[in-house]
């Protein structure tokens, strides 16, 4: 494909893109495939000779399609949303283009000193301290590793990376019951052992109970451990819970155990000033990441993470072979040191796109619209007989259960909640996920795309009444 080529599949393509968004509400909003139906579409072999681009475009249409879940979809409400926008495909094409790999100041100077600014320009918006200094990694599980791995080293006085933990004696780490799968991944990578993840217990807002909290830390250090970390979470992914960072900062402080702020989907919400209680408590955090790529209208991945201390996260990863060295020294900042791949996407770009686009009161009117629709959802859930609300509206997310007067069996409500979700999201009119609240089965809403509107919110609970009245009937 030459550059003639390009330009003009290239303008078909953007035709092509704005179709599909201005489409995509037609579209069943999860995939209606079976496994391995998409392979068996696929050739065994790859072409042996170029194909056209109009047959490779009629294969998307025909094959890849129907095989993806449409996370852009108005009536997507599963897992947290991975929300996207204009500015920011068209953002990711000029990336893609300038194919730019920012491991180094020197590789890509206006990629490193964009990224800078806008992590300054994000720590602005959230209403963060200032002494705290961002990164973009990946992902929120990339950047829990990598406070993992720094308090680790830190407790270890710099000696992990160098010698092993043999002689580090049994550390340990500390979530709530309610933390996100990647903080146990976190520890089982860095070498502490999931069998040394204490899951304190929750109050009945989801919440860590600091007290339990003290109490472990306490037992672990009379039986000879060393707390390492803390992680608190604002905004659980199953039940939307907010630690009090107050006293968890507190307890971490006595205990010298690093804490690090998990607000991967919530921390979006702190562009509203009056959201951000939940960072009360925020001056005792070493590290906080929040997603851009869940509820900021950014295209993943971009994941901010702020560390009080960046020197603390640079001697972790830091390592200098001859050949990156670069004449610039301590003049600029090498982002090759600020976490796990040397590698670096350019993804301040899209952030720049983006919050220039919308600017930040533009940002505010969203994530205040989706509040809005979710506590509108959560008084007519409540008002319906027959459902209960296990989990509040918090933010943007609650969860319900189907319960018919009489029907009081533990299992037959699981079970009619589990088949309710299912028909819900197998008719393709919207897509849900489900937790448990003290081992229930509850159906999750999370209302967080781009362009949902209040009549998608409605309609996606008129079929679920709908499906629920069936269901019950039978």
């Amino acid at each position: 494909m030459d550059v003639e080529d390009f330009r003009r599949h290239g303008h078909e393509l953007v035709d092509w893109m704005a179709d599909y968004l201005g489409r995509v509400e037609r579209l069943p909003v999860r995939a209606a495939v079976a496994p391995g139906e998409v392979a068996d579409r696929l050739p065994e072999a790859p072409p042996e000779e170029p194909e056209p681009f109009a047959a490779i475009m009629a294969d998307v249409e025909r094959i890849i399609l129907p095989g993806l879940t449409h996370w852009q979809h108005p009536s997507f409400f599963a897992y947290f949303p991975a929300n996207s926008s204009p500015p920011s495909v068209l953002a990711e094409m000029l990336t893609a283009t300038l194919a730019v790999q920012g491991m180094i100041w020197q590789t890509a100077p206006a990629a490193t000193e964009l990224e800078t600014r806008m992590m300054a320009w994000l720590r602005q918006m959230l209403g963060l301290p200032e002494d705290f200094v961002g990164v973009i990694q990946d992902t929120a599980s990339s950047a829990t590793l990598c406070a993992v791995l720094t308090a680790r080293e830190r407790l270890c006085g710099w000696q992990g990376n160098a010698r092993g933990l043999a002689d580090a004696g049994r550390l340990t780490a500390y979530c709530s019951a309610e933390a996100h799968s990647s903080v146990d991944k976190a520890v089982c990578i860095a070498g502490i052992g999931q069998d040394n993840l204490r899951k304190i217990p929750v109050d009945g807002s989801f919440a860590m109970d600091p007290a339990a909290l003290e109490a472990a830390i306490d037992a672990d250090r009379a039986a000879g451990f060393r707390p390492a970390v803390v992680v608190a979470t604002l905004g659980t992914t199953g039940t939307s819970g907010f630690d009090p960072l107050g006293p968890i900062g507190e307890i971490c402080r006595r205990a010298g155990a690093w804490l690090h702020v998990d607000a991967a989907w919530a921390g979006s919400a702190l562009l509203l000033p009056e959201e951000r209680w939940m960072i009360d408590g925020i001056a005792d955090a070493d590290s906080f990441v929040f997603n851009p790529h869940k509820w900021l209208l950014t295209n993943f991945d971009c994941s901010a993470y702020f560390v009080r201390d960046p020197a603390a996260l640079t001697r972790t990863f830091a390592i200098l072979p001859e050949y990156l060295k670069t004449a610039e020294g301590d003049r600029v900042v090498n982002y090759r040191d600020w976490g796990i791949p040397l590698g670096r996407r350019f993804r301040a770009l899209k952030l720049w796109f983006v919050i220039r686009s919308y600017g930040v009161e533009g940002l505010r009117t969203m994530i205040r619209r989706h509040i809005a629709m979710t506590a509108q959802l959560a008084g007519r859930i409540a008002a319906t007989e027959g459902f209960d609300v296990p989990i509040p509206p918090r933010l943007a997310l609650l969860g319900f259960r189907c319960h018919p007067p009489g029907w009081d069996d533990p299992a037959r409500l699981d079970a009619l909640n589990e088949t309710l979700l299912q028909r819900v999201n197998d008719s393709g009119a919207a897509y849900l996920s489900h937790t448990r609240v003290g081992g229930a089965y509850v159906i999750r809403v999370s209302v967080g795309q781009t362009a949902t509107e209040w009549r998608h919110v409605e309609a996606a609970w008129r079929q679920i009444e709908r499906t629920a009245a069936e269901l019950c009937a039978a």
